[in-house]
């Protein structure tokens, strides 16, 4: 166990070096993709198989390929933003309003479950046959601290990932260089009327 330990241990670390100096970002998402794998491979060594399993289904199997498909997008020569008027002052207001009150339903509905803290010190430290109930890593333990004790993280978390992925595509869109933008497409027309008129002449 001690060895397949240390395995996966330079196997994690090699990929997590492999996904921030990969010289393009497909292979990033690669090397990031072997991380996830290793890191289910090393829960499963911790008798914890329904967090290994949730790894591979909702980061490899999910939100990996979001990840992939902005870069495809970003990479596919086409602006992933058209030109136009700037939305944002109307909607900047509104959507701030929604995300406060979202915010408060859930620190409100926390702060009324009145649900006491599970996870102590003796509680970590149970062991038992997996998918037990009160068992380290069991579904119905994991599932409780998720939606009650870690509520608001776990919401919180994922408007970060949401906002991450539109402030991409919105800064990356139209300024990347190999992104074919409406100016880069209206001087090779021109350019190309000229040369055909230079033929013709």
């Amino acid at each position: 166990m001690s060895a397949l330990f240390w395995v996966l241990a330079v196997i994690l670390v090699a990929s997590a070096v492999w996904t921030i100096t990969a010289s393009k970002p497909v292979y990033s998402v690669i090397a990031l993709l072997a991380n996830f794998f290793a890191l289910a491979a090393l829960y499963l060594t911790l008798s914890a198989e329904f967090l290994a399993m949730i790894q591979l289904i909702v980061y490899s199997g999910a939100i990996l390929m979001l990840f992939l498909f902005v870069i495809a997008m970003l990479s596919s020569g086409i602006a992933a933003i058209s030109v136009g008027p700037n939305r944002l002052p109307r909607v900047a207001g509104p959507t701030i309003i929604v995300v406060l009150v979202s915010l408060g339903f859930t620190i409100a509905g926390i702060l009324a479950s009145h649900v006491p803290q599970t996870h102590t010190l003796g509680a970590l430290a149970n062991a038992g046959p997996v998918g037990a109930a009160n068992v380290f890593g069991s579904v119905g333990n994991f599932g409780k601290a998720l939606f009650t004790t870690y509520l608001l993280p776990f919401e919180v978390t994922a408007l970060i990932l949401i906002v991450a992925v539109i402030g991409v595509i919105a800064l990356a869109g139209d300024q990347m260089p190999y992104v074919a933008t409406r100016r880069h497409a209206e001087e090779v027309r021109k350019a190309v009327r000229e040369a055909i008129a230079r033929e013709g002449d």
